[in-house]
């Protein structure tokens, strides 16, 4: 499976002034490069490298980057096709589809650029890389990250790494081709579901509620519609330093909550059951204030996560359908609207069970999460 390493560069003035002038140019390169793919059509990465490549070592480029420049344009050009396909731009003859398809793809002047190991040289005993810029090659910038980091780029660094100017800070990321573990025959399964009044509840009763995220969300919310009404430059300076604020922490809470989980699952020999919410958003009708929040909900990077540490411990992982989790009991299976009087509880009008409305859900969830492993497997074994 690949990791991405993130790593902090700690350039000197001289050599940031390089860094900053190299993704200046590679990015103008870009541009250049984008502008000519959509004005002939050409947008595969051999052809695309064929047509500018003259061009773009014309501007300064030497070999390496200016085929890392091409081949980052013919990606983008190949997810933006692939979003289209989608329907992430929105339907055939819409507005906003017509507007992201009618013109070349623009990159930023700070926009990421790849290197390969014929431009970027890691030193891992000395923690310093070496870099090629506009400026000739730059040697000996330290770089810093945690041991269990360091391990990880020491063992299984492989192909390529992304220069990145983040928040006025450098940083690389690595990509590591790391060994998945085989995965393990599960005893049982441990359910998640996920929501927004709690983050996550498990089948086991543990609630990780969302209560303070939500609070982050709506203060930062609050703040920029604020800032935003103002629309001086001390304003636009304010929004500019809280921006991925709330996507930073988000992402913590998330990492905590997938690792406990994954952490539980994998110490009781059980694997994990998740609901399939793909396509959530675009099948959920809410009001606006509602909407706000679902659209806030980062379901998918929770789920991502425990999918990729799951992986990386053995641990099996299924998706089952999310229909009726909520609204059926896990006691007797009776399924009514009315058995959930509130968001926090569950009463089953058949059986008369009651418990807590996620934890209920989650052990739904569970209980599909088992039946469709044993039907999967009992297919296999047959084959």
């Amino acid at each position: 499976m690949k990791l991405v390493v993130q790593v902090k560069l700690l350039p000197d003035a001289a050599t940031e002034t390089a860094l900053r002038e190299t993704l200046t140019l590679c990015n103008q390169a870009a541009n250049h490069a984008s502008r000519r793919a959509f004005d002939t059509g050409i947008k595969g990465k051999t052809s695309l490298q064929r047509l500018a490549y003259g061009d773009l070592k014309a501007m300064g480029l030497s070999a390496q980057p200016a085929i890392h420049v091409a081949r980052k344009v013919a990606g983008a050009y190949a997810a933006l096709k692939a979003n289209l396909k989608a329907g992430n731009h929105g339907p055939n003859g819409s507005t906003r589809r017509t507007k992201v398809d009618s013109k070349p793809i623009r990159f930023r002047k700070d926009a990421a650029q790849p290197y390969d190991d014929r431009c970027l040289s890691w030193h891992y005993d000395a923690r310093t890389i070496s870099i090629w810029t506009t400026r000739g090659r730059c040697g000996r910038i330290p770089f810093a990250c945690s041991p269990g980091q360091m391990k990880l780029l020491t063992a299984y660094r492989k192909g390529e790494s992304d220069l990145v100017l983040r928040g006025g800070s450098w940083y690389l990321y690595a990509t590591c081709e790391v060994p998945e573990p085989e995965t393990f025959e599960p005893d049982a399964f441990l359910g998640v579901d996920l929501g927004i009044a709690n983050i996550a509840t498990t089948s086991d009763g543990i609630v990780h509620a969302g209560r303070h995220l939500n609070q982050v969300r709506h203060r930062n919310r609050r703040l920029r519609k604020r800032l935003q009404s103002k629309g001086t430059k001390a304003a636009k300076r304010l929004l500019r330093k809280i921006s991925g604020r709330e996507a930073r922490f988000a992402a913590d809470t998330d990492h905590r909550i997938s690792k406990t989980i994954v952490t539980e699952a994998q110490r009781t020999s059980r694997g994990v059951a998740l609901e399939d919410l793909g396509g959530i958003r675009e099948r959920v009708r809410l009001r606006k204030p509602q909407r706000v929040t679902l659209h806030s909900w980062s379901f998918h990077q929770l789920g991502s996560f425990i999918t990729y540490k799951a992986a990386r411990a053995g641990v099996p992982v299924v998706y089952v359908d999310a229909a009726y989790t909520s609204q059926g009991c896990s006691a007797c299976g009776h399924v009514s609207k009315k058995n959930r009087p509130d968001q926090a509880t569950f009463r089953c009008m058949s059986c008369g069970f009651a418990e807590h409305a996620d934890v209920n859900a989650a052990r739904n969830i569970a209980a599909r999460g088992e039946a469709g492993w044993a039907v999967s497997h009992a297919a296999d074994d047959a084959a």
